[in-house]
């Protein structure tokens, strides 16, 4: 009897083991310890961001970017596994290095903090002496002493929101590096586990592979969450890629990690932060607080690009001032009349170092809110009637209305436009408590008849046609060479088959719906005091230009925060690529109406 019950005992014990065991497998992947001192050439992690566990939902589910308990927020997709020539003899000497001078000082775990300081300290060498960014970026001026505040960015710090930081490299080892030192800078100030950086390496022909094992190494070591891929290109062929394509495909895969995180650890980011060339880390700090302090869909910095001694504005493709137009390819130190945005308001604030509302922008780095984009279902897209080059084909004829085959950010804006009027619709039908089926809503006929029976809206409009006049008028008297000239590198003259841009007072709307001016506006803006640039510019020089001595005890707080927001422009300079040929590819332009009303109609 007393041995039955011994191995009833031992059953149960052996049943009790076994189902531990189960239930530790299923809810607790283990974590091997050992993974952390693996090579960084050969380190494996789960690729995809894994969903709560049943512990994780039954008690309260873990929303933390902690890379030490979630493994799989370290992630390396699509590297090379080919064999080198020389990667034996690589790790051979790494292996050396470890047994000879490492391995005999690590006496015990009391070690290990002065042995990560080593660490850290060689990582804050290697940044600061490779690029200009980490070293030089205090000392160049800004305006309003943005640079001597000690207290600048606490307020942005103490709200503890987390940031994405996303990177689409092609071919860019020249400013990778410094780039590291830019998300290394604001992971020191906002937090290892605040910030998670996507990497996009996009068919890259240069070192940049090299410098990306670089970047995984240092952002393992440091405990930055990190998503690091390599997609090969759409197509080998460069007469068969159209880059507005390739630009969106990027862009969206760099933001899979983002969405992943929603969906299955219910981690919503606050703002992303998309790095382009150099970009000083104060500088995009200060976006983010000009982001938030207007609650805007968007804020962009201005790129700028060395060109025969002197700094011009440049990647005007997908940047458009708030009536619509181009930006001039403006020199750094241009006179007020001359600055880069044609509106009134916005060259006015532009020259007080003030941001401004614009239609569409992307220059350089920039911010973007994924509560008013991403999360609500907007991605990057591109137009798909392009002409193909490699067929024999003719090109199709197109309509003076056709969609603009613009850059995929072009899209981006004009998304964001309509969300915002979308957006406000919805909240007026929710108030109104109920939501009539779209189509035939009760309050589009209502604006309608309002727009056509109101003598107030009549008298805007005669307002708005005496002041389409006056431009012309003085258009005519002063032609400006630049006002409708695309980048000097991607648009087509006249002679060469360009289009005349008419202006704006030419483009005959269809059908006189309700004005862009109804509707909730979107709220783009470019921050002027965020420059980006790149490889060879005098960044302290081009510092000079723009800002002076930067000597001002002018309180500028108050002036973050825009007071008066326009609706969209009735039409736009659409600048397109009608073709494959890749980046090089020629752009025509042409205006184009743009009606808010009748893109809410198309979608419903």
């Amino acid at each position: 009897m007393a041995i039955s019950l011994r191995r009833r005992n031992l059953s149960r014990l052996a049943f009790v083991a076994a189902a531990l065991f189960l239930v530790r497998a299923l809810f607790f992947p283990s974590s091997d310890p050992a993974s952390s001192s693996r090579s960084f050439a050969t380190t494996t992690h789960t690729n995809q961001i894994e969903e709560h566990n049943f512990i994780e939902r039954a008690t309260r589910p873990d929303k933390s970017l902690n890379v030490q308990r979630h493994k799989f927020l370290q992630s390396r997709i699509g590297r090379d596994s080919r064999h080198e020539v020389l990667g034996d003899v690589i790790r051979n000497g790494i292996n050396d290095y470890w047994d000879r001078f490492q391995l005999p000082y690590i006496m015990s775990k009391d070690t290990a903090p002065m042995d990560a300081q080593h660490v850290l300290s060689a990582i804050d060498q290697l940044l600061s002496l490779n690029g200009w960014v980490a070293a030089l970026c205090p000392t160049l001026v800004r305006p309003f002493n943005q640079n001597k505040r000690e207290d600048a960015w606490d307020d942005i710090i103490r709200q503890d929101h987390i940031y994405y930081f996303a990177i689409v490299i092609h071919s860019a080892d020249h400013f990778l590096v410094d780039q590291l030192a830019v998300i290394v800078q604001m992971a020191k100030r906002l937090g290892n586990n605040n910030i998670f950086v996507s990497m996009l390496d996009y068919d890259s022909r240069d070192s940049t592979e090299t410098i990306v094992d670089l970047c995984e190494a240092v952002l393992t070591l440091l405990g930055v969450p990190f998503r690091i891929r390599r997609v090969p290109g759409m197509t080998e062929d460069p007469n068969t890629a159209y880059y507005p394509l390739e630009e969106a495909h990027m862009r969206n895969l760099a933001l899979e990690p983002l969405k992943e995180l929603q969906q299955k650890r219910q981690i919503k980011f606050h703002r992303v932060i998309w790095l382009k060339g150099f970009t000083c880390p104060n500088d995009i700090l200060e976006t983010i607080k000009i982001s938030l302090a207007n609650d805007a869909a968007m804020v962009c910095g201005m790129d700028w690009a060395e060109h025969n001694g002197f700094f011009i504005f440049s990647d005007r493709w997908r940047t458009r001032d708030i009536e619509g137009d181009q930006f001039r390819q403006s020199k750094s130190s241009s006179k007020p009349d001359a600055v880069p945005p044609r509106d009134k308001v916005g060259a006015a604030r532009y020259a007080q170092h003030l941001p401004f509302q614009v239609f569409c922008c992307e220059a350089g780095t920039h911010v973007v809110d994924p509560a008013q984009s991403y999360y609500k279902g907007i991605s990057y897209r591109a137009g798909t009637d392009f002409h193909n080059l490699s067929t024999t084909e003719e090109p199709p004829t197109r309509n003076p209305d056709s969609p603009c085959l613009d850059s995929s950010q072009a899209w981006f804006c004009r998304d964001l436009w309509v969300r915002s009027a979308r957006d406000a619709m919805d909240e007026v039908d929710r108030v109104n408590g109920g939501s009539p089926p779209r189509g035939n809503r009760k309050r589009d006929v209502e604006l309608i008849d309002v727009a056509q029976r109101d003598p107030l809206m009549d008298e805007a409009r005669a307002a708005n046609a005496e002041e389409a006049k006056q431009k012309r008028e003085a258009a005519a008297a002063a032609l400006d060479p630049d006002a409708n000239v695309g980048s000097d590198y991607d648009a087509m003259s006249d002679e060469e088959g360009g289009e005349v841009v008419p202006p704006a007072e030419d483009i005959e709307q269809g059908r006189l719906s309700i004005p862009n001016s109804v509707f909730r506006p979107a709220r783009i803006l470019v921050n002027p005091r965020c420059p980006t640039t790149y490889a060879g510019v005098s960044h302290t020089q081009l510092a000079l230009d723009l800002f002076g001595n930067g000597e001002t005890n002018e309180e500028v707080r108050g002036k973050y925060v825009l007071e008066d927001w326009e609706g969209a422009p009735e039409s736009f300079v659409c600048q397109e690529q009608r073709q494959t040929g890749g980046r090089k590819a020629t752009k025509t332009q042409r205006r184009l109406g743009f009606s808010i009303h009748d893109e809410l109609q198309r979608l419903q």
